[in-house]
């Protein structure tokens, strides 16, 4: 059997429908964390501080080289003009080594020749000036940077000083800008999202109270923090909601109540006038017009149980021949072929499980078609009653799964109601009804129902009871309202 109109399932309410399954694991699963609020801010937060604080700490970086490298120089010519004012003051420089400690001087005259030199340059003395006018000399394995200054008569005073305690700090600052933003970043983001965790805890357990709500059972208020923010704003509006939600729904219910009343009395008059007219003149039409009518009382009290909901139902029990169900199938749904074991006795609300059968029934001869086959077996144990409905029809899509039982899975011919309507009135009995497809084609529905296993005192005290009495049957055997 193929449901008439197949319902639109998204991938979100896909991954919802598996978190609500049973066993899932709801409420103590994991939002993944590609899909997780905290991660996303956290990852934001971390970006955004990482480019600050790369942004904050070149310019850190670059002025303290750049004050470095200044400095350096400062002391370079403070030094370069202190000797070359010793050398032109009245020759006070004359015979004395140029520069102290870790400092380069040459001494060049205006032929162009060395003609004193500090001791790490005594090599150059009485040679040709050897570094022209570069500003930048490797000595003795390191870096000299050096300026020129006039020594008065005694021509040019050249003056480095060596850069490897200015390269090494470069080195140092630049180090240590690398693994600040190597290891900045992921600080960030740790911090970021235990922060993140914290400060979003509240609307973590709004979700999960939120994801708590069925509208079909219980629409009972949340309950709100105690904190003055924005969850509790959001627990307090998805109260409102459901508050309006359940008015509604109390609405839509008087409302669906009254429109199966008022259809209710002017169907059962027809549909009795109608038998009447086909018992007396046995025209196909009439007979036709009484199925119609059958049909649509059916669809009432399908309304109406939805209505009524199942918890405001009551079920009137009754120990019944298997038989005199059997019976009243015959006539509500013909050309039901029965099978399996019918001498037995029921203990159930006739009605509702005549319903419920009837459903099944006639959706299975729906889809069958005029020309297909509709069984219906009865198969009994003590711990269980097993009625198993198989049709020659298409089968049932296994997408759909359970879908197949939801309200309003509607098509041609059909409210929609009756596969629901029917677990409902199972499972009232404390059984249960499932659909599948039958490995030979068709579709099989399985509606199981406790077992009474009865011994023959037991019996013949029923025997003398109203529960054998055969309760008054509706209409062409329909069940009341």
């Amino acid at each position: 059997m193929t449901p008439e109109a197949r319902p639109v399932t998204t991938p979100a309410g896909a991954r919802r429908a598996a978190l609500l399954t049973p066993g899932a694991g709801l409420y103590s699963a994991r939002v993944a964390w590609r899909h997780s609020l905290r991660f996303r801010l956290a990852l934001t937060y971390s970006a955004l501080s990482a480019v600050l604080l790369m942004l904050i700490t070149l310019g850190v970086v670059s002025l303290l080289l750049s004050r470095m490298d200044q400095q350096f120089v400062d002391r370079l010519n403070d030094r370069a003009d202190t000797l070359a004012e010793a050398f032109t003051r009245n020759s006070g420089g004359l015979g004395r080594t140029a520069g102290g400690a870790g400092a380069y001087t040459l001494l060049i005259d205006p032929d162009g020749q060395v003609i004193a030199a500090s001791p790490a340059l005594r090599d150059y003395i009485d040679a040709g000036y050897p570094f022209g006018s570069l500003t930048r000399v490797p000595i003795q394995n390191t870096t000299v940077r050096a300026v020129k200054r006039q020594a008065g008569n005694f021509g040019t005073l050249w003056v480095g000083l060596p850069e490897d305690d200015l390269i090494a700090a470069r080195q140092s600052a630049l180090s240590a800008l690398l693994l600040a933003l190597v290891t900045a970043p992921l600080i960030l983001l740790l911090t970021g999202w235990w922060v993140g965790r914290r400060a979003l805890a509240g609307l973590e357990q709004a979700a999960n109270l939120a994801d708590r709500l069925d509208p079909a059972h219980s629409l009972e208020p949340l309950p709100l923090p105690a904190r003055e923010d924005e969850v509790q704003r959001l627990l307090g509006a998805i109260n409102s909601l459901l508050g309006r939600i359940e008015a509604q729904q109390a609405r839509e219910k008087q409302l669906l109540g009254q429109i199966v009343h008022e259809l209710g009395a002017p169907l059962t008059v027809l549909k009795a006038s109608l038998q009447r007219a086909e018992a007396r003149l046995g025209d196909p039409e009439v007979a036709r017009a009484a199925l119609v009518a059958d049909e649509l009382t059916f669809t009432t009290q399908d309304l109406m149980q939805l209505a009524r909901g199942q918890l405001e139902l009551k079920l009137a029990w009754h120990y019944i021949p298997a038989q005199t169900l059997r019976d009243r199938l015959d006539r509500l749904v013909p050309g039901t072929t029965f099978t399996g074991h019918w001498g037995s006795g029921i203990l159930c609300d006739p009605d509702r499980l005549t319903q419920a059968l009837r459903n099944l029934l006639a959706n299975g001869r729906r889809h069958a078609g005029a020309e297909g086959t509709v069984t219906l077996d009865l198969h009994e144990t003590p711990e269980q009653l097993c009625f198993r409905v198989r049709d020659s029809g298409p089968g049932l899509p296994p997408e759909l799964g359970d879908q197949i039982f939801e309200p309003f899975v509607s098509g041609a011919g059909s409210s929609g109601l009756g596969l629901s309507v029917a677990r409902q009135i199972a499972r009232m009995h404390g059984g249960d009804l499932t659909g599948s497809t039958h490995p030979e084609g068709g579709a099989l529905f399985t509606l199981t129902l406790p077992g009474v296993a009865l011994s023959d005192d037991e019996g013949e005290d029923l025997a003398d009871s109203d529960l054998l009495d055969e309760p008054p049957l509706t209409p062409a055997g329909g069940p009341g309202s």
